[in-house]
C-alpha cells in the first residue's frame, strides 16, 4: 500500500514539474513576442517615397536623411545668374528673400494680434512651397573699426590744422580777441570730437575681442521647377526668363504680404547670394575672410584689382610735400614777424638816438657823482643840458632850412 503511495507521489511530483517547465517556457514565449512586438512597432514607420510608394524605414535613418535633405536642398547648386541660385541641371530654380525681423516682445497686445493676423494670411495666401532658413552669423567688426578709423584719422588731421591755425592767430595782430577766443572754441570742439572717437574705437575693439557678437539672418527660398512650363519645348534661355518672371512675382507678392506683419524683406542679388552660400559651406572661414574682401581682392579676376603701386608713391609723395610746405610757410612767417620786431626795435632806437644819449650822460654824471664831485657834477649837467638844447635849435633850423628849400623848388 506504501509502494503504490509512493509512486503515485512520483508521478505527481514529475507531471508538477512538466507542468511548472511549460508554464515557464510560456512566460519567456509571451516577454519575448512582446519585446519583439514594441520593438517593431518603434524601430518601423511607414513613409512616402519618390514614387509614390509606402516604404518602410527606421526612425533614426529617416531623421538623418530628413536633416541632410532640409540642410543641402537649397545649397547644392551648379550657378549664380540674374539673381537665382541654379540647381538640377537647370531644372530647378531659386530666388531669396531677406527678411528683418521685429522685436514681438515689446509689442502691446492689440500689435502683437495684428502681427499673428499678418502671419495667418501670409500662410493663407500660399500657394507654392517655400523654405525657411536661419543663417547664424559672427559679426566681424573689422571692417566697422576701418571706417571709424578712417573717420577718426581724418578729425586728426582737421585737429591738427587748426591748432596751426590758432597759434598763427594767437601771434598775429591781425586779428582780434574774439576772432581768437572762437577759434579755441572751435579747437575744443575738434579735441573733444578726437578724443570722444578715439574712445568708440577702442571699446569696440575690447567688446570684439572679449565675446562673440552673433547675429541671426532669416531668409524665405522660393523655388521654380522647369516642368511648370509645361510639356513645351523651351531652350535654356527661354527657361530661364519664365523662372526670373515666377520667382521675381511671387517674391514680391511674399514681400507684401509680409510687410502686414511689419516684416520687411528683400530679394537677394547675385552677390548676396554668392556670399549666403559662401557661409553656408566655409563657416570657419568667412569669420576671418569674408566674400567682400575676396571680391575687393580680385580674387575672381585673374588680374589684380588693386592700385599701381606709382601711383600710391605718387600720391604719398604729394602729401609729404604738402605738408612740409606748409611747415616751411609756418616758419618763414614766425621768422618775418621776429625780424620785423628788430627792425622795429632798431628804427625806434635810430630816431630817438639824441636823447638817449643826453639821457645816458645825464646818468653816467649822476651815478659818478662821489668820484667827480657834488659842484662839478651838477655844472656838467648844466652844460651838456645846454649844449643838448642847443642841439635841438639846431635840428630844427635845418629842418626849418631843409623845408624852405623844398619850397622854392617847387
Amino acid at each position: 500500500m506504501s509502494s503504490n503511495n509512493d509512486q503515485i507521489t512520483n508521478i505527481l511530483l514529475v507531471v508538477l514539474m512538466f507542468a511548472i517547465v511549460i508554464l515557464f517556457g510560456l512566460v519567456i514565449f509571451y516577454i519575448f513576442l512582446k519585446l519583439k512586438n514594441r520593438k517593431a512597432a518603434n524601430s518601423q514607420e511607414e513613409i512616402l517615397g519618390n514614387d509614390g510608394k509606402k516604404v518602410a524605414k527606421s526612425k533614426s535613418r529617416v531623421a538623418s536623411e530628413y536633416n541632410v535633405q532640409s540642410v543641402f536642398k537649397f545649397m547644392e547648386f551648379e550657378s549664380i545668374q540674374d539673381n537665382m541660385i541654379i540647381q538640377r541641371e537647370g531644372r530647378r530654380f531659386l530666388m531669396v528673400i531677406s527678411c528683418q525681423g521685429i522685436n514681438y516682445d515689446l509689442m502691446s497686445q492689440m500689435e502683437k494680434v495684428g502681427v499673428e493676423e499678418g502671419f495667418q494670411s501670409f500662410l493663407n495666401t500660399l500657394s507654392h512651397p517655400i523654405q525657411i532658413y536661419v543663417q547664424t552669423r559672427t559679426v566681424n567688426l573689422e571692417q566697422s573699426l576701418a571706417t571709424y578709423r578712417g573717420k577718426i584719422k581724418e578729425i586728426e588731421d582737421n585737429l591738427n590744422s587748426m591748432k596751426a591755425q590758432y597759434e598763427f592767430m594767437r601771434k598775429s595782430d591781425n586779428y582780434s580777441q574774439a576772432d581768437i577766443d572762437k577759434a579755441y572754441y572751435e579747437l575744443t570742439k575738434q579735441t573733444n570730437l578726437y578724443e570722444y572717437g578715439k574712445d568708440v574705437i577702442y571699446n569696440t575693439e575690447t567688446l570684439s575681442q572679449n565675446r562673440n557678437i552673433l547675429n541671426k539672418n532669416y531668409y524665405i527660398i522660393v523655388p521654380y521647377f522647369s516642368e511648370e512650363a509645361g510639356d513645351e519645348k523651351y531652350d535654356e534661355e527661354e527657361v530661364k526668363s519664365m523662372a526670373f518672371s515666377e520667382l521675381y512675382t511671387k517674391s514680391q507678392a511674399i514681400i507684401r504680404t509680409l510687410a502686414s506683419t511689419g516684416v520687411t524683406g528683400k530679394i537677394l542679388n547675385s552677390t548676396e547670394l554668392a556670399e549666403l552660400l559662401y557661409v553656408a559651406y566655409n563657416r570657419d572661414e568667412s569669420e576671418t575672410y569674408n566674400l567682400q574682401n575676396a571680391i575687393r581682392a580680385g580674387a575672381e579676376d585673374i588680374y589684380t584689382t588693386g592700385k599701381d603701386v606709382l601711383d600710391k608713391k605718387i600720391a604719398a609723395l604729394d602729401q609729404e610735400i604738402e605738408r612740409k610746405a606748409f611747415e616751411k610757410a609756418q616758419n618763414a612767417i614766425d621768422e618775418a614777424k621776429v625780424i620785423t620786431q628788430k627792425e622795429k626795435d632798431a628804427k625806434e632806437k635810430e630816431d630817438n638816438m639824441e636823447n638817449l644819449i643826453n639821457m645816458m650822460t645825464q646818468m653816467m654824471l649822476e651815478n659818478n657823482k662821489q668820484y667827480i664831485g657834488e659842484e662839478l657834477t651838477e655844472k656838467a649837467k648844466e652844460v651838456a643840458k645846454n649844449t643838448e638844447e642847443k642841439g635841438e635849435e639846431e635840428n630844427v633850423q635845418t629842418k626849418t632850412k631843409r623845408r624852405t628849400t623844398r619850397t622854392k623848388k617847387n
